[in-house]
């Protein structure tokens, strides 16, 4: 196991058991997807990932509402086109590593939206076609 998937586990940890109702465990799961992709990395797994990061950050969605939105489109999966990602050279300026190294609380959940707001940005060659996508299939 890579020590990103080790930090991964620990910061699934924090998250999963996090108190907050809007499920921040989320924001996660779509941030390290979206950064640790590569162009092996399948068309659902890179679109829900930058999907949920722009639900989260442009349409204000809980983590809970970004999982039902998922839940939406796999329901659908095979019927629709998958957008043609490009992956930046540089994934974002925050990583995993800074997230899980901030003091656990609030400086902790505005570390993780610092950082899907990093990974968000990295992909803006792609903002367009995740926009397009959604509201092509689901908006």
């Amino acid at each position: 196991m890579s020590s990103q998937e080790d930090i991964f586990h620990e910061l699934f940890y924090y998250t999963t058991s996090h108190p907050s109702p809007s499920f921040i465990h989320q924001h996660v799961v779509d941030a390290f997807a979206a950064q640790t992709a590569d162009e092996d990395t399948k068309p659902i797994k890179i679109t829900f990932a930058l999907l949920g990061l722009y639900l989260f950050l442009e349409k204000d969605f809980t983590g809970r509402q970004v999982q039902l939105t998922h839940m939406k489109i796999a329901k659908v999966k095979d019927n629709v086109d998958w957008p043609k990602i490009i992956y930046p050279e540089d994934k974002g300026s925050i990583t995993i590593s800074d997230v899980l190294q901030s003091t656990p609380g609030e400086e902790r959940d505005l570390m993780i939206k610092k950082w899907c707001l990093s990974v968000w940005e990295a992909y803006s060659d792609s903002h367009l076609q995740i926009v397009d996508f959604l509201n092509k299939y689901f908006f």
